[in-house]
């Protein structure tokens, strides 16, 4: 059956609707409880885990290179358990970052704001004003995380098949539709061509958190496009030791077949030395 995306909002009931959804589909749930039980074996603490996890970046340069790699460690962990099949990714803009598999079936759970703010109230036994703080803040950043990573309005209705509105519809129903809507004809896997780009996919992130994480790589103005294990580099580098750093990372990656080299050396002036 396709992969489930579920993008939900703080106190619309997302939570129970997703494990329901799991349990009676026999999928596996790739949530934040998840994430933290295998981010180790990625290389992340908890708390780098914190720090990125659906977090927009906080525009300090040294902190947000490090979100940056963390980040790309999460959606590999994603893209991962996507290629198992048989999953239900829960938010992490899973909608978006797996927008080039047909076979995936985006659900968004919603509710009215004041519905979602008494909701957290009562399941966190929270003051309904700090209550109204939080949503509204988990809100602004759970947008902000969309925008800036995948460049869409996380609000856009275009960007899911089915939204469910809690406030009148049970999580029983809810359930149901997301069991009946996943098997619909047009959303039936073509696994081979899925898997391909899946494993493209995986690839492609591997060789972005290699070049991230090189020591050598000032600076990342490069993009990277892989088909059938096939990776090509586009983009400049501030020299040609960088440039040779990158290749050298991206062809280390397991599965590359080949790199294709599409990069420039451009060597940016220092005024600041020269005046």
């Amino acid at each position: 059956m396709a992969i489930i995306t579920i993008s939900r909002e703080m106190g619309s009931g997302g939570i129970p609707i997703a494990h329901k959804a799991a349990e009676k589909l026999g999928y596996t749930l790739v949530d934040g409880e998840m994430l933290m039980k295998v981010a180790e074996k990625y290389g992340l603490s908890a708390e780098a885990l914190e720090k990125a996890d659906e977090k927009p970046p906080a525009f300090v340069e040294k902190q947000d290179y490090q979100v940056e790699v963390d980040l790309h460690q999460i959606e590999l962990i994603i893209l991962e358990y996507a290629l198992k099949g048989n999953v239900i990714i829960y938010g992490r803009g899973g909608q978006d970052l797996l927008q080039e598999i047909d076979s995936v079936f985006r659900v968004r759970v919603t509710a009215p704001f004041d519905l979602r703010v008494e909701r957290w109230a009562e399941r966190e036994w929270l003051d309904p004003d700090l209550a109204r703080k939080l949503v509204r803040r988990s809100d602004q950043q759970r947008a902000g995380f969309i925008k800036y990573y995948f460049d869409r309005d996380w609000e856009d209705p275009l960007g899911y098949d089915l939204i469910i509105n809690t406030e009148r519809i049970t999580e029983e129903t809810a359930v149901q539709l997301i069991c009946e809507g996943v098997v619909d004809p047009d959303l039936q896997e073509n696994k081979a061509a899925n898997k391909k780009i899946l494993k493209d996919l995986i690839i492609r992130k591997r060789i972005e958190i290699g070049l991230l994480s090189s020591e050598v790589v000032e600076e990342l103005n490069v993009e990277v496009f892989v088909k059938n294990g096939k990776a090509t580099l586009t983009g400049t580098a501030h020299s040609e030791d960088e440039r040779q750093e990158m290749l050298r990372a991206a062809a280390a990656c397991p599965d590359v077949v080949e790199v294709v080299d599409r990069l420039r050396v451009i060597r940016y002036r220092n005024y600041i030395n020269e005046n």
